[in-house]
């Protein structure tokens, strides 16, 4: 820009493009701000930003508000919260009123408990210090946190607190029982504490005392909300030194969760009952500045009871989120709006209203930082996998009947974004990991885009015929000396109490089993299992070929890349050469398992001791060049993250891309109930239906041009959730399984078969063809189909005992053998 221009227009440069804003501004290019007004330039910048991060989403939380005591040290000149004893009839609420109250609010639906003490009333009153005494407290601070402690362990709501100003000692001790707290700033100029000031007789409203409470929050990794309050006297030059006083805190420390732009409100009696409130224009420009200050990461929340009638407004000028909807007991006198009309409200700015937690999203997804050991597993429960609260309350493998206000075809405005990432599909396009990661993070019309995009490149590429085979699966041992976090089926040293007896099956009994499957109709066996730590190259030969004998035609879908790498590394071979062997005694195609999530800062929690990430993809490679074929799979919902899915993805179309080793694409929804890192409560309970069918669908979409066959599986999603996932991308419903036991004992109840008829009604409930296939997907013989409709009941299984291994077994793991898949 050249220097003849107005003297606006370092700002215009400073905001820089409407649609591409500047992340982040210096402190001097901020203070700048103060004297600016282009109301449209702010607002655009702001909302681009807000986009930018947030997407379509601004977010809200179901809380009930606990005043614990009305008492306050402070003598506010401007709101109503603090009372002297002689104006209440109790000093503190008794534990059984806050527990009643809580019951209540959570049998409504609340997840989050406000607790707002005044600040350290015994400090001001003798009343207040006889009242803490006879209940056995020393302070209010003592009481407030039996109250959380209390109030969570009977209740379940996670506490959110804010008590005011607090040194080291107090807030380590209310960290242990909240999951979150808060302390607004209001102002950080001191200039508004001179007598006869807003905030005159109010120590504790002292900016150098707030922000020392605001930093040690962040040393103690704090999960923090603040904010100003506008309008009660401050300039627009000090509301952005405010805001950047926070920034410097968050710069640090990075626990500041959200920033709230609360407007002042003239109450009745108070000294400042005829101070003029601040106007919408004056509401809008801090929201927008708070905005292009704290740039696409912070939330920016204003509370909507405060501003009705004007919520679409305050969305436009950058909010991203509403604070918690419940009665306010700050602010009696504004009702709050109820969730419905928050949601149209929402819905008609061209966005998505989603629930939160009172620890919000990022925060929620790295708990080991930000929240005590005893409330993580209340979060883990509650959230998805964008740290959201989970829409409903189905779960993967035990759910038979659908949400009753669930829908694919889900109605309102589409994100842009969403829209332009599925227009570059077109079989040869790669999508970047952003963008699957964007794919995964719709919602509402945006969800229903996405699947049916996927569902129209099904079309296109599988047609309308639904396939499945007959097949059985045979997991001939539940023996591992493996310790994945997520295996319900494994049978170790530490499991003996759990998933039934140990077994390892004896090769006569594996025959018997194919010969009956070959009698039922199979095409096909699958066959997996624990790796052994007695087992050796020689085992999983002598497992193809007793299975030939029984059946020479059938095909052998055998051994994870774990057990190729098990076997290879017992007899001191290459991957190849014992893929070579495999192949020439009778196995025809690797199952995909063992990838678990291929990224792996996901694998050192879920599977540290196995092959990594590079070693799967490599073992699948080596597998290509001996002739062999294989599936690939994603077991997700427990630890991980849409980058984790979207960075897998990728991985196996690459890989793809340069092998075409893969028949189909299985996504395994984690089953939790039953699982190690469950049982711990170190894991989520599964993905959502809505992330189980995105997972379907961006499959499809990332996979476009490379993997024909999106498979789901009806173990894990029910009848009904599959019936789903074939409207969403998927061709393919596995096979009848004849004997599934690995997700069985990880807790699901879908069964152990479906049984031909069943797939079929699956098929024609949608008014599409069906076919059996094999497992290249090649159509069957009319006698394989004909053996399958008159297979009769399967014979009991036999659990072989297992021979005693030694307990000097060397054991090997991948570690050991870095080389040998090199």
């Amino acid at each position: 820009m050249n220097k003849q221009q107005p003297a606006e227009q370092p700002v215009h440069i400073l905001l820089g493009d409407t649609d591409d804003p500047p992340e982040a501004i210096s402190d001097a290019q901020a203070l700048t701000l103060a004297g600016y007004d282009a109301w449209p330039r702010l607002r655009d910048a702001a909302s681009a930003l807000r986009d930018r991060g947030f997407q379509n989403k601004v977010s809200y939380s179901r809380k009930v508000c606990i005043p614990l005591t009305r008492l306050c040290s402070d003598v506010s000149r401007y709101d109503t919260f603090a009372k002297t004893p002689g104006l209440i009839s109790q000093d503190y609420m008794s534990l059984a009123e806050v527990l009643a109250l809580c019951r209540t609010a959570a049998a409504q639906g609340c997840r989050e408990v406000l607790i707002t003490p005044g600040e350290k009333p015994e400090l001001r009153y003798s009343a207040a210090r006889r009242q803490l005494a006879d209940m056995g407290f020393a302070s209010t601070l003592e009481y407030v946190a039996q109250v959380a402690q209390q109030v969570f362990a009977e209740t379940g709501l996670l506490p959110h607190i804010n008590a005011g100003c607090m040194n080291a000692a107090e807030m380590r001790q209310l960290r242990q029982v909240s999951a979150s707290m808060g302390l607004m700033l209001e102002s950080a100029s001191a200039r508004l504490c001179a007598k006869d000031q807003p905030r005159d007789g109010s120590p504790d409203k002292d900016p150098e005392v707030r922000l020392e409470t605001l930093r040690l929050a962040g040393e103690q990794q704090v999960p923090f909300t603040t904010g100003i309050l506008i309008g009660s006297g401050e300039t627009r030059r000090e509301r952005i030194e405010s805001l950047l006083a926070i920034r410097r805190l968050q710069q640090q420390y990075g626990h500041i969760q959200a920033i709230i732009i609360r407007n002042f409100r003239a109450r009745p009696d108070t000294k400042m009952a005829r101070h003029p409130e601040p106007d919408l224009h004056e509401l809008l420009w801090t929201i927008a500045i708070a905005r292009i200050l704290f740039g696409t990461r912070m939330t920016i929340q204003a509370p909507p009871n405060l501003s009705p009638g004007v919520l679409e407004d305050m969305v436009g000028a950058g909010i991203n989120d509403w604070g918690g909807v419940t009665p306010d007991y700050v602010n009696p006198e504004p009702p709050w709006p109820d969730i419905v009309t928050l949601a149209a409200a929402t819905r008609r700015v061209g966005k998505h209203l989603c629930e939160r937690l009172t620890i919000y999203p990022t925060y929620a997804l790295n708990l080991r930082t930000w929240l005590d050991p005893t409330l993580r597993p209340a979060v883990l429960k509650q959230v998805d996998a964008e740290g959201y609260v989970r829409e409903d309350a189905w779960l993967t493998g035990t759910t038979d009947t659908l949400p009753s206000d669930f829908t694919l075809r889900q109605t309102g405005h589409t994100d842009p974004e969403i829209s332009t990432i599925l227009a570059k599909i077109d079989g040869c396009y790669r999508p970047a990991e952003a963008e699957l990661v964007r794919l995964f993070q719709a919602r509402g019309a945006d969800f229903s885009q996405v699947c049916e995009t996927a569902d129209a490149l099904r079309r296109e590429v599988a047609g309308d015929t639904v396939t499945f085979a007959v097949n059985r699966n045979i997991n001939y041992t539940n023996i591992c000396y493996f310790k994945c976090q997520f295996c319900a089926f494994s049978k170790g040293k530490l499991a003996e109490d759990l998933r039934g007896r140990p077994y390892d099956l004896a090769l006569d009994e594996i025959q018997r089993r194919t010969a009956e499957a070959w009698e039922r109709g199979a095409t096909e066996v699958c066959m997996q299992g624990g790796i052994h730590p007695a087992y050796n190259a020689a085992t999983y030969l002598n497992i193809i070929k007793a299975v030939k004998q029984a059946a020479p035609d059938i095909h052998v879908h055998a051994f994870s890349p774990l057990e190729v790498w098990h076997g290879a590394a017992r007899a001191d071979l290459s991957i190849t050469d014992y893929l070579s062997q495999l192949r020439q005694a009778g196995l025809a195609s690797l199952p995909g398992t063992a990838a678990e999530i291929l990224h792996d800062e996901v694998r050192a929690e879920l599977c540290s001791d196995k092959i990594n990430t590079a070693q799967w993809l490599d073992i699948m490679r080596q597998a290509q060049q001996v002739g062999l074929r294989a599936t690939a799979t994603m077991m997700f919902g427990h630890v991980d993250q849409y980058r984790h899915w979207a960075h897998h993805l990728l991985a196996i179309r690459d890989l793809q891309a340069e092998t075409a080793v893969f028949t189909e694409f299985v996504p395994l929804p984690f089953v939790a109930p039953g699982a190690p890192i469950y049982r711990k409560k170190k894991a989520r309970c599964g993905p959502t239906l809505r992330e189980c069918l995105l997972v379907h669908a961006v499959a499809r979409i990332a996979l476009h041009g490379q993997i024909a066959n999106i498979q789901t599986s009806w173990v894990k999603m029910g009848a009904a959730g599959a019936r789903l996932a074939l409207q969403c991308g998927a061709n393919d419903l596995g096979g009848t399984l004849m004997n599934e036991s690995i997700t069985r004992a990880a807790g699901a109840e879908h069964g152990q078969e479906m049984a031909l008829q069943q797939l079929i009604d699956i098929s024609q409930s949608l008014h599409r063809p069906c076919q059996v296939r094999d497992t290249f997907y090649r159509p069957v013989s009319a006698e394989r189909i004909q053996a399958a409709r008159q297979a009769t009941a399967l014979a009991p299984v036999v659990l072989t005992e297992p021979v005693p291994v030694s307990e000097k077994a060397t054991l090997i793991r991948p570690l050991d053998m870095q080389g040998s898949v090199a």
